[in-house]
């Protein structure tokens, strides 16, 4: 909806006035200046005054993050582990925390698990600069134990800002606890999967993680038919996107 302008509008909007209407659906392209120029504060680009590109933005997001100590996982951490890759991609890897590789790198997916993660996400076209990863906590549990709810909770607030940047298109969570906190669903990822959830309006498909994979060799066909479906929702809905 756009507030009423003033000055030259006047009379447009007075001519609304008199149908009853006090407001119009605006799309940004509508609002321009004689010349051409968008009006302060309108648009979603990195132009005229709009949306930072998604880049900068969780770059930004990264400074403010800071050094968190919000929870009890900051005292036996060696590195913030916030996430990495191609924010503007549109496709959205979301694990469950940092283990000891990541802790050490400061960055997500570095183990076995991780390498293992490289190779699914090479066959079905692709890698770490088409993509982003991140994991819903951002310190590694001691002894690689799951997060506690009150630890989950505490990251909660990045998580969610890194979606709001990235507007992906698409999430794939990777394993349970992940899973869970993206749907908001009790059950296993055993019964989370086969299905296309939502985050908000982002369609969310769980799939086991990597590490569950190197220890059971029965769940890659799974994983498979998972990646198969990602591969589909991709196609139809362009990502990832090359340029925003």
């Amino acid at each position: 909806m756009s507030d009423r302008p003033s000055g030259r509008d006047d009379a447009l909007w007075n001519s609304l006035a008199s149908f009853g209407i006090d407001e119009v659906f605006v799309l940004p392209q509508w609002l321009q200046e004689p010349g051409g120029e968008e009006r302060s504060g309108s648009g979603t680009g990195s132009d005229g005054g709009g949306r930072r590109p998604a880049k900068e933005s969780m770059e930004a997001l990264r400074e403010r993050v800071g050094d968190c100590r919000a929870c009890r996982l900051e005292a036996g951490r060696t590195r913030l582990v916030f996430g990495a890759g191609d924010p503007a991609s549109g496709v959205l890897f979301i694990g469950e925390a940092p283990g000891a590789n990541e802790d050490l790198t400061g960055e997500p997916f570095v183990g076995r698990a991780g390498k293992l993660l490289d190779r699914i996400m090479e066959a079905i076209g692709l890698n770490r600069t088409n993509t982003y990863i991140t994991n819903t906590v951002k310190c590694r549990p001691p002894d690689n134990r799951n997060p506690s709810s009150d630890e989950t909770a505490a990251c909660r607030w990045i998580l969610e800002e890194q979606i709001a940047v990235m507007e992906p298109g698409v999430i794939i969570a990777l394993g349970a606890q992940a899973a869970r906190s993206i749907t908001g669903s009790r059950e296993g990822i055993g019964k989370l999967r086969g299905r296309i959830h939502r985050f908000g309006d982002i369609p969310v498909i769980a799939t086991y993680h990597p590490a569950a994979l190197l220890r059971t060799d029965a769940l890659k066909r799974p994983v498979w038919e998972d990646m198969k479906v990602l591969k589909g929702l991709m196609r139809e809905l362009g990502l990832p996107r090359t340029e925003r």
